[in-house]
């Protein structure tokens, strides 16, 4: 899982968060859905941030983007919980998620993100348990791998997760899919052929470093 990420004014985030910012579909969102861009802080779930992805032209670019799919109710009255991730391994073949798989890939910038350990009681039950701020070992930017498509005329982005490796998979049994910087550049390119983007996916980040936070919430 991973719900839940941090961005810090850093020298390397910097410029990413100030050309979604100042980005002209930046002001509309801000007038229209009455919230800001996340320009430092915590992100969550429905907080508009900015997203790495290509343009029309297939040229990277920055744009702001919505946290989680919407998502309706069977009888299409409501709006349910955002769709936050979607699995790496099923994301080609479900039907929410075939088509952005093919050309709608993004990299959401992060310094780190939060999981909460998962525990077992002796009764079988599961409580949550320390709140952890995660990176890839050696890393001052997390690149995490994602999804976007367009809903109402604003986009929407999710994480894609994968089965957790080393350390992190002590606290939880999902990790997102973490990119190396390198692999931004095939990832994000509606026009890398399927296979290309199955060996990105694969060559992601394993080796995390964890920390515990104070913050319960």
């Amino acid at each position: 899982m991973c719900t839940r990420y941090y961005v810090e004014l850093s020298p390397e985030l910097r410029p990413i968060i100030e050309a979604a910012r100042h980005s002209s579909l930046a002001a509309k969102m801000v007038h229209d859905l009455g919230r800001p861009v996340i320009t430092e802080g915590e992100v969550k779930p429905t907080d508009i941030a900015p997203v790495i992805a290509s343009n029309s032209r297939g040229i990277r670019s920055v744009f702001p983007m919505i946290f989680g799919f919407q998502q309706s109710d069977r009888d299409n009255t409501r709006r349910s919980r955002p769709l936050l991730n979607a699995r790496v391994e099923t994301a080609d073949q479900k039907p929410t998620f075939r088509e952005c798989w093919q050309r709608r890939r993004c990299i959401i910038p992060a310094s780190f993100y939060f999981e909460w350990e998962h525990l077992t009681k002796p009764d079988g039950t599961k409580e949550t348990g320390d709140k952890y701020a995660i990176q890839p070992a050696g890393a001052t930017v997390t690149w995490l791998a994602g999804l976007y498509r367009m809903e109402n005329g604003y986009p929407f982005f999710t994480i894609l997760t994968r089965p957790p490796v080393g350390e992190a998979g002590r606290i939880h049994d999902r990790m997102p899919l973490i990119l190396p910087e390198t692999a931004i550049a095939g990832w994000i390119d509606p026009a890398s052929p399927a296979d290309t983007v199955k060996e990105i996916s694969a060559a992601a980040l394993t080796e995390m470093v964890l920390e515990k936070v104070q913050d319960h919430q």
